[in-house]
């Protein structure tokens, strides 16, 4: 269960006893204090990942999307074209299955699942807990592919260097705009699918608009997984971002 967002509760999961009197004073007041405990304790444990990623060199995205996005094809097509140059490994989120393991496993590249359950997106323990596990690299490159939601991710520092939110031309180009903390979160947005441009209703301008309202520092990059436009630009990227994460590393 998520306490901050309150998904997987259902109506009576805090107060089995029926009562007329409302709290809403006290009631909120303890929501934010619980809201602000948990934010606060994963953020230290964000920290010491951090640390651990920059002690190693390894340079570590977060991808984060509405489910269908098409960011684990993305994710895969990418680890196809670097696999051969340094070492990758992901980290998957999913509430079930290991089918995006899987997929990620058949490119070469080493791979963790951590299903959440009716958890709405990974946490900072869920991804230190991870590291145990995957043991990535010296000087590797950690993809993170969280759980399907724009939501609740856009609030949990993972220790990542970035966050990227990937963003579909099947989706609405309002969506940086309706879901603001996650673009405002994301050093990139990846507008992803665009072969599918002639076939759907989507303004590519407009989506960078919204995004730059939110986040004018925010990076757009059209991009198709399927056809490779705009490929080399994502790949330079993070040869970009994994070069600096060598060179600050002790």
């Amino acid at each position: 269960m998520c306490t901050v967002c309150g998904c997987g509760t259902g109506p009576h999961d805090h107060h089995d006893h029926d009562h007329d009197h409302h709290h809403h004073d006290h009631g909120d007041s303890r929501l934010i204090a619980i809201e602000q405990n948990i934010l606060a304790h994963n953020d230290r444990l964000a920290e010491g990942n951090r640390a651990y990623l920059a002690e190693r060199g390894i340079f570590a995205l977060n991808l984060v999307s509405s489910p269908g996005s098409g960011k684990t094809t993305l994710l895969c097509r990418t680890i196809e074209a670097i696999n051969n140059r340094y070492p990758v490994s992901v980290i998957e989120g999913d509430q079930q299955t290991r089918h995006d393991a899987d997929r990620i496993l058949a490119t070469g590249a080493k791979a963790v699942q951590i299903n959440t359950g009716k958890g709405c997106h990974l946490d900072a323990h869920m991804v230190g807990h991870a590291f145990e596990s995957l043991e990535p690299a010296n000087g590797s490159v950690l993809f993170i592919e969280n759980v399907g939601n724009l939501v609740c991710p856009a609030a949990f520092d993972l220790g990542e260097a970035y966050k990227v939110a990937i963003l579909s031309v099947t989706e609405g180009e309002d969506k940086p705009i309706k879901y603001p903390d996650m673009f405002h979160a994301a050093a990139m947005m990846v507008i992803n699918k665009i072969d599918l441009l002639p076939y759907v209703d989507f303004d590519v301008e407009a989506a960078i608009a919204w995004a730059r309202k939110v986040n004018p520092d925010i990076v757009a990059l059209p991009v198709s997984a399927r056809t490779g436009e705009g490929m080399e630009e994502w790949l330079a990227w993070i040869n970009e971002g994994r070069r600096r994460a060598r060179v600050v590393s002790p």
